[in-house]
């Protein structure tokens, strides 16, 4: 588990460490940290930063086959006065970078523990539900920074199974993901990119164990998870960009109201103008979707 993963397991609210009975001294001995990470407080991203985070999500959800360079360009074009690293390091920060191809910076993880595995789709179309499963990450803006949205799409159904939340990428958000998601079902393919988060021993793990097969896209093609990432043109279209969220709390709660709608009440026209939750539950009537957030203190 990585220090930041660590760190957002701290539990600094006195209600809850009285209730725990571990103070946040002993909290830092059991979770091996330093003290001085108690008092560690992050600056607080710059309202420069903030405006150009957003623009660049914005370019991307509408063009997401926009590499680097020609997010970058776009910027420059608006008057917005960025290198192609700058823009890289914060499509990295935002999760973006894992499917944004450009010259070397669209790489995956490269720890010996972490698995590569094939495209298993090409030629193959989602025939009912539980065939193909896709997972996600995507940016969601608040009014003072970001969090970050994971999301399990069955692709026959555009149905939600499970999303998760949270104000890091940390691992463990996405891990939750997959553990809620298969807690409902099993897929017989689990498609995703091929960031570090899906590499990961943790991730890949959970799926060999429940005997899914486990595919990832080709290196910068985000048409291969073409479903998911119109998943994502949606949510921001009827969401995100029409609220300005005040924290956490608030994003939580009206993401996870607009997920129920999205499963059970939204007509989709590539359905037939029936719910991803109508569609889904065809064979199946008992499956719902699970939701939870992970907010660091």
């Amino acid at each position: 588990m990585s220090k930041e993963e660590r760190m957002g397991l701290l539990e600094r609210e006195a209600s809850v460490t009285r209730v725990a009975g571990l103070s946040l001294l002993a909290q830092t001995r059991l979770l091996e940290l330093n003290r001085t990470s108690l008092y560690y407080q992050p600056a607080p991203p710059s309202n420069e930063e903030l405006l150009l985070k957003r623009r660049i999500d914005e370019i991307y959800t509408a063009h997401p086959f926009y590499g680097i360079r020609r997010i970058t360009a776009q910027l420059h074009q608006e008057g917005m006065l960025v290198n192609h690293k700058a823009v890289a390091r914060h499509m990295r920060e935002m999760g973006l970078a894992g499917i944004a191809p450009g010259p070397n910076l669209s790489r995956g993880s490269k720890r010996a523990s972490d698995s590569k595995y094939p495209y298993l789709l090409r030629g193959v179309v989602a025939s009912y539900p539980d065939h193909v499963w896709g997972v996600d990450i995507t940016y969601v803006r608040i009014e003072s920074g970001w969090l970050y949205l994971v999301a399990v799409l069955d692709w026959f159904s555009r149905y939600i199974v499970s999303w998760e939340l949270s104000q890091s990428l940390g691992q463990s958000f996405v891990t939750s993901a997959v553990v809620n998601a298969l807690s409902t079902a099993k897929p017989e393919i689990w498609n995703s990119d091929q960031g570090s988060h899906f590499t990961s021993p943790q991730y890949t793990g959970l799926l060999t164990h429940a005997g899914v097969q486990v595919s990832m896209d080709g290196r910068g093609r985000y048409v291969d998870n073409i479903f998911t990432e119109r998943l994502w043109r949606t949510i921001k279209y009827e969401e995100v960009y029409l609220h300005e969220y005040s924290s956490p709390r608030e994003a939580r709660q009206s993401l996870s109201s607009y997920i129920e709608f999205y499963n059970h009440e939204r007509l989709h026209q590539a359905l037939g103008y029936q719910t991803p939750a109508n569609i889904y539950r065809q064979i199946n009537t008992q499956k719902g979707v699970s939701s939870t957030l992970f907010l660091a203190s």
